[in-house]
C-alpha cells in the first residue's frame, strides 16, 4: 500500500473516531433536550456511597383505541416509538381542520424516518358521533399512510380521563375545558410515554420547535451507541 493510500486510510478512520468521542463526550453539554414537565414522586437512591434524589417522572398509561380501519391498537404496541398526539372530532367546523393539516406536514416531514419512529395519534373526544367509518371518511382527507397516523376511538370517560390525567391537556392549554379537552395543542411524548411538550397547532415558530425537537429524542435513544453501531451509520 502506498503513503497516499495509507494516509487516506487513516484519515477515513480518524476523523470518524474523533468525531464521534468529542459527540459523546460534549453532546450533553451542546444539546438542549426537550424537557420533562410533571413527575410522580422524588425517590431516594444511593449512588456511590451518597444519597441524591431521583426523580420519578409521569409515564401516560397505556390505552386501547380503535382506530380508523377499526383495528384494535394500544399505546405498548408503540414501544421504542415517539408519540405526536392530539385532541379533535371530526365534526369540528373550527380548529379541527387545520389542526390536520398541521399535522399531515409533520407526518410528511418524518415520512423517511427509519421504521416510522414517530407515530402520530388524533383521538377523538366526541366518540359517540366518531365511529370507524366516520374516522376512515375524515383520515381520507388528509392522509394516505395509515399506518404511521392513527385517528382513533374508544371509551370516552377513559379518553377524557387519558387527556386531563396522563397528558395533562388542561395544564398545557388552561383554556381547554374539562368538560370537552378541545385543545389547539400538539403533545410530544418520549419512548417512555413522557410528556416532553406541547406546541399550539396555529403557532409557526412552535410548530418549527416541534419538527426540531422530534429528532432531539430520536438522537436520545442513540446516546450509548458503541462505536460500531456509529461506524455502521457513518458508512453503512
Amino acid at each position: 500500500m502506498n503513503r497516499r493510500a495509507l494516509l487516506g486510510l487513516l484519515l477515513a478512520f480518524f476523523f470518524p473516531l474523533t468525531g464521534y468521542y468529542l459527540v459523546k463526550y460534549y453532546s450533553d453539554k451542546a444539546v438542549n433536550m426537550p424537557r420533562r414537565y410533571f413527575y410522580d414522586s422524588i425517590a431516594v437512591i444511593e449512588k456511590n456511597g451518597k444519597f441524591i434524589n431521583d426523580t420519578i417522572w409521569h409515564k401516560a398509561s397505556n390505552m386501547t383505541f380503535v382506530n380508523q380501519l377499526g383495528k384494535t391498537v394500544t399505546l405498548d404496541s408503540l414501544k421504542g416509538k415517539i408519540l405526536v398526539i392530539d385532541f379533535f372530532f371530526s365534526r369540528c367546523p373550527t380548529i379541527c381542520p387545520s389542526m390536520a393539516k398541521s399535522m399531515k406536514r409533520l407526518q410528511n416531514s418524518f415520512v423517511n424516518s427509519k421504521d416510522s419512529i414517530v407515530q402520530f395519534i388524533s383521538i377523538s373526544i366526541d366518540p359517540t358521533h366518531d365511529s370507524v367509518p366516520q374516522l376512515r371518511k375524515f383520515a381520507d382527507q388528509y392522509t394516505s399512510n395509515h399506518d404511521s397516523w392513527w385517528f382513533v376511538t374508544g371509551d370516552k370517560k377513559s379518553i377524557y380521563d387519558f387527556a386531563l390525567h396522563e397528558i395533562k391537556a388542561n395544564i398545557a392549554d388552561v383554556g381547554a375545558d374539562t368538560a370537552f379537552p378541545h385543545t389547539e395543542h400538539f403533545f410530544l411524548l418520549d419512548r417512555e410515554r413522557v410528556v416532553r411538550g406541547w406546541y399550539n397547532g396555529f403557532d409557526t415558530i412552535k410548530q418549527a420547535k416541534l419538527v426540531r425537537d422530534i429528532p432531539l429524542l430520536m438522537l436520545e435513544k442513540r446516546k450509548k451507541r458503541t462505536f460500531q453501531e456509529f461506524l455502521n451509520e457513518l458508512f453503512g
